[in-house]
């Protein structure tokens, strides 16, 4: 049974025993593996857990729903990075009813689409590759798209950034989608009231260098930060609003409460109880290292 030793921190790895390798190629952007592991059906890019059939959904939720709730609208959606297409699904179930979905590898998100068990079947992403219904698929580098779309007048009510964890590999062409002036050209495109939400890094003390980064990268760019950590998974994530919002994790505890939720992994407790950054955070200081 294959074996794939996934990196955790300095010195450190986890070891996943994988069966049924259902896919698995060196796309122009990564090496892709998908097969069973003891999580179920799982994603793993450049050696790295990106998703698996236990744990997506309470991820993808995690990621979409504080977001989806600190916006003052969603009918526009901009996703970028996330293969899987499954924060395309929970934007539309939001009530969105355009969002684009731009990923740079086009096997990875046809290879999810056929392997996983979740997010898009090839139906579902033969009609977005179409743009017939509300998700439109473009494989494009997100950089570009968004220079494009700021060039069309776009906006959007939320901005996704889903995509592997930050790393010191310099040949790692997502690396330059986390930095501030990545996140400063996506809140450009916000419409009043939008956000920018990002999965942040692991609030482990010993492996949180991509966190203590986004965070002081989204509050340079943001009058309002909203942090969730979830509980029930090993990530953070960070949601940004241009203007000032008054206590933004009651914000959307209150919101959810009042207007409900289609989310099966959290609720208004969860969201107010996550909404408190790690004291390392909150006292963190030191330059930018984007």
């Amino acid at each position: 049974m294959p074996l794939i030793h996934e990196p955790v921190g300095d010195g450190l790895t986890r070891v996943w025993a994988v069966g049924d390798v259902r896919f698995h190629a060196h796309t122009p952007y990564q090496e892709v593996l998908i097969g069973t592991t003891a999580h179920g059906v799982s994603l793993f890019c450049d050696g790295e857990r990106q998703s698996t059939e236990a744990s997506q959904l309470v991820y993808h939720e995690a990621l979409m729903v504080p977001a989806l709730l600190l916006a003052e609208r969603v009918r526009r959606v901009l996703v970028i990075g996330s293969s899987e297409g499954v924060a395309c699904e929970l934007a539309v179930a939001a009530g969105a009813s355009l969002v684009d979905h731009v990923d740079i590898d086009e096997q990875a998100v046809r290879a999810c689409a056929e392997h996983l068990p979740y997010g898009y079947t090839p139906a579902d992403l033969a009609r977005a590759e179409r743009g017939e219904g509300p998700v439109r698929v473009s494989y494009a580098d997100g950089w570009a798209f968004l220079a494009e779309a700021a060039d069309r007048g776009d906006t959007y009510d939320v901005v996704v950034i889903d995509l592997p964890d930050e790393n010191t590999d310099p040949a790692a062409q997502h690396n330059r989608l986390y930095g501030t002036d990545f996140l400063a050209r996506c809140a450009r495109l916000l419409a009043p009231g939008g956000v920018v939400t990002c999965q942040a890094g692991c609030p482990t003390l010993w492996r949180n260098e991509t966190l203590r980064a986004s965070w002081r990268r989204f509050r340079e760019v943001f009058g309002s930060v909203l942090y969730f950590g979830s509980d029930e998974h090993e990530w953070a994530f960070l949601s940004g609003r241009a203007d000032d919002v008054a206590e933004p994790g009651a914000l959307v505890a209150r919101r959810f409460a009042e207007r409900g939720s289609r989310a099966a992994t959290l609720d208004a407790e969860a969201l107010l109880a996550g909404a408190t950054p790690p004291y390392s955070l909150r006292h963190c200081a030191g330059p930018d290292q984007s």
